[in-house]
């Protein structure tokens, strides 16, 4: 009998609060290599805020936030900084420095990580520009690219360091359809011959419907749902209404 996988991600009983205002209630949940999962809810619920969670940007005031089996609440610094090479993050906005080339963009997070071998440094920049079908603009500047090409861009400078763990905040925002279509392929090749646990924060219903296996729904501080992708959908009423637009943020 196959060992069930560890998982990468877990939260315990979590709560999150910024003096009075109270962000999460009790969080529980666990995510697993290989696995894409989705989480949805209104805007305002704390999704982001799982994010910084899990990068250790910010802390829980209870409860256990364990990532690759590091208690973030006991974790020092330095242990920190080497967790933090084995997590991805594509930002809503790519991030991409305008006066960098596209090379420089990808290869800065590497020698941030005290890589200085020049011939490994263009061997890994031109790797992953081809993982996201972009060979040959390693000298173009951010300004010079569609919407599009900067998140393939951020996706790769994301994938240069081999993550355990990507974290995509709202990875199709502004994007055409065709773009849209390349970032969610992507997230899924990635995630399936990679190894790779995905953790996707979107409002895009469609989107989410391509790349998840599992959807997790935030509401009220809580994951009040919690399942297969299509399950959810057809199945549970907080889901149908949160993605049918008839959704009123009440449990």
């Amino acid at each position: 009998m196959t060992a069930a996988p560890r998982p990468t991600v877990e939260f315990i009983d979590v709560h999150t609060a910024f003096g009075d205002h109270v962000v999460h209630r009790g969080l529980n949940f666990s995510l697993f290599p290989g696995e894409v999962t989705t989480l949805l809810g209104p805007s305002g619920a704390g999704k982001t805020i799982i994010l910084k969670l899990i990068m250790g940007l910010t802390w829980a005031r209870s409860g256990t936030v364990r990532i690759m089996g590091h208690d973030m609440a006991s974790i020092s610094e330095q242990e920190l900084r080497d967790l933090r090479v084995h997590l991805g993050m594509l930002f809503q906005g790519a991030a991409l420095f305008d006066s960098f080339t596209v090379f420089e963009n990808i290869a800065y997070g590497l020698r941030e990580r005290g890589e200085n071998d020049k011939a490994k440094i263009t061997r890994v920049v031109k790797e992953k520009l081809a993982m996201v079908g972009l060979s040959g603009i390693e000298y173009k500047f951010p300004p010079q690219l569609s919407g599009g090409q900067k998140k393939r861009v951020g996706l790769a400078r994301a994938l240069a360091s081999s993550p355990t763990i990507m974290l995509y905040d709202e990875p199709t925002t502004g994007l055409d359809p065709t773009s849209t279509r390349k970032i969610d392929d992507l997230i899924v090749k990635f995630a399936k011959e990679e190894g790779i646990t995905s953790l996707v924060v979107t409002h895009d219903i469609q989107s989410a419907r391509r790349v998840s296996d599992r959807w997790m729904l935030l509401s009220k501080g809580i994951i009040c749902a919690d399942g297969s992708s299509r399950t959810l959908a057809e199945q549970n009423p907080l889901v149908s209404d949160f993605v049918s637009g008839t959704w009123k943020d009440e449990l």
